[in-house]
């Protein structure tokens, strides 16, 4: 069953944040499956593994994007109900869940009854949302005493393959625009296996919190690389089409330029990236 609501849908407890991640990703879930969606699908396995997602498992997957997440739970057994900000990727989640009840909201408010899964998953929503504090605590809130919470996020500072666009946007001199909004400064967490964890056990409540970093090389093209940032998507996607034709095609050659040093010898670029991975359980 799919419901994609409106796209200018307004969502309560919003902050700036959420409002620029909106638009950052608006109309905007099959550029990020052809490139981004690939890499971040990376963790979905050992995420339902930290939940223990299951045949007959009620499984929340929040933030789900393209689906991804859903799609495996589903392929598991398990009772699959999806949820994500952004009317498109509901859609593009519907296609590739169709098992799955996917459905348009957002944290930190989520249309479900108290203790309503038994596990919750979020393969890096927590990157995503203004207030991550209070989206832990609704994620607690919708899962069953006993149940787990399992979630993704980058790791900071970022590894050397996820630092390359960046990095070339630095090199063409072209600034973070002031309209897009950074997470407020009481809102933020460190982004590390002690900072994660601690955040689950303090804002989830969460018991045996357990954290630890994966890590792996990302295999891609140039091309297939650049064309999400080139289509605008996420925050370095806006940052690259920030100022205009001129100052993309100045990003996209230092891009050319600082990739050769990830390059295989079949041309392909082989990118390293680190997130972390934790999960605990929620105490009866």
């Amino acid at each position: 069953m799919t419901n994609t609501g409106e796209a200018s849908a307004q969502f309560a407890g919003e902050t700036p944040f959420d409002v620029g991640e909106r638009r950052a990703w608006a109309g905007r879930a099959a550029a990020y499956a052809a490139g981004f969606g690939r890499l971040c699908a990376y963790t979905v396995p050992r995420l339902l593994d930290a939940a223990g997602v299951t045949e007959g498992s009620r499984v929340l997957d929040a933030g789900t994007g393209t689906g991804a997440a859903a799609a495996a739970a589903c392929a598991r057994g398990a009772r699959v109900t999806a949820v994500d900000a952004e009317p498109d990727m509901v859609r593009a989640a519907a296609t590739a869940a169709p098992e799955a009840a996917v459905r348009l909201a957002a944290l930190p408010q989520l249309p479900f009854a108290d203790e309503s899964f038994d596990a919750v998953v979020g393969n890096f929503v927590l990157n995503h949302v203004g207030r991550p504090r209070a989206a832990l605590a609704e994620l607690r809130r919708v899962t069953r005493p006993g149940g787990r919470i399992a979630l993704t996020i980058w790791a900071a500072p970022p590894a050397p393959g996820q630092a390359l666009l960046g990095r070339a946007v630095q090199a063409a001199g072209v600034p973070r625009p002031p309209d897009i909004p950074t997470l407020a400064p009481e809102d933020d967490f460190p982004r590390t296996e002690p900072g994660l964890a601690e955040l689950l056990r303090t804002a989830g409540r969460l018991a045996g919190v357990v954290c630890s970093a994966v890590s792996w090389d990302h295999r891609t093209t140039p091309e297939e690389w650049w064309h999400g940032p080139a289509s605008g998507v996420a925050t370095i996607g806006r940052v690259v089409t920030s100022q205009g034709p001129a100052a993309t095609e100045r990003i996209r050659r230092h891009f050319h330029d600082l990739a050769v040093e990830f390059a295989a010898p079949d041309g392909q670029l082989v990118l390293p990236h680190t997130a972390l991975l934790a999960s605990g359980r929620v105490a009866g």
